[in-house]
């Protein structure tokens, strides 16, 4: 049994500032420790669940946070940036499971730890299909297109909330933080979140292997895209994207038959609108 664990920066253990997540600060470098802890813990999870193979991926920021000389030696690891399937890269490879590592909520989000989609300084806001999204029920879409369940996340009560109404009351949480702000939060130290980690890992395994794991996240097709930029001209360059629709509100709207092609089509608009 394959597991990938899709591994963010935000949601992990005691992170509540920017500073904490941003290679330029000072702090970062604590904070990639924790990433690493937080991951290493979903790891051990995982194997004393019944996996017979992790791979983890980097997806925050450039992709290059976990530090690999500190990981599980069991697991193998995505890192770098850009990658075809960016934040879920590997989930096209015969996994049977996702884990979500550290995420957070969607862009305006209430009581929500650094709530954005993506890029904090491009998008207000995401929906598919008319929905509102954020990183996880996006990159819970991609999975679902590969026929991948999302089985276990950790975050802070928001992010948890998020993704039980995305992928149902089966799939299992572990709340690191209570957000109070969109920074502020009481937090669990690292020895508590560790063992709280490892445990909801090895019981969503468990539960995939026995059947009572979530069912694979789909979206109803044709699948409509909208994205609304938080400046007028980058939704005027998202909109040079071919067949991309500028539309109210710094909106562009964007149509396609496939969760990949809407994937690569959202990442795409966030380039052209830097």
């Amino acid at each position: 049994m394959k597991i990938l664990i899709a591994a963010d920066m935000e949601g992990i253990t005691g992170v509540v500032h920017w500073d904490q997540v941003n290679p330029d600060h000072a702090e970062y470098s604590r904070f990639r420790k924790l990433m690493t802890a937080d991951v290493n813990a979903s790891i051990h999870g995982a194997f004393a669940g019944g996996a017979t193979s992790v791979v983890v991926t980097d997806g925050h920021h450039n992709g290059r946070n976990i530090l690999i000389e500190e990981l599980d030696s069991r697991a193998t690891l995505y890192s770098g940036s850009p990658s075809p399937l960016s934040m879920v890269q590997g989930v096209d490879e015969d996994v049977d499971g996702v884990m979500f590592v550290g995420y957070h909520g969607r862009m305006g989000a209430v009581n929500a730890i650094l709530d954005h989609t993506w890029s904090d300084e491009r998008v207000s806001g995401l929906w598919i299909n008319g929905q509102a999204f954020g990183e996880a029920g996006l990159n819970g879409a991609v999975c679902g297109h590969f026929n991948v369940p999302v089985i276990m996340a950790s975050g802070d009560q928001t992010l948890c909330a998020e993704v039980q109404e995305f992928f149902g009351n089966k799939v299992e949480i572990a709340q690191v933080k209570k957000a109070v702000s969109r920074m502020s939060a009481e937090c669990l130290p690292p020895a508590v979140t560790a063992s709280l980690i490892e445990e909801v890992a090895k019981r969503a395994v468990i539960n995939l292997k026995s059947k009572k794991a979530p069912k694979p996240f789909k979206v109803t097709k044709p699948i409509n895209l909208t994205v609304k930029f938080e400046q007028s001209d980058m939704a005027d360059k998202a909109a040079l994207m071919p067949h991309a629709t500028r539309t109210m509100e710094r909106r562009v709207e964007y149509v396609a038959n496939d969760m990949v092609t809407i994937y690569h089509a959202f990442r795409t608009m966030l380039a052209l609108a830097k």
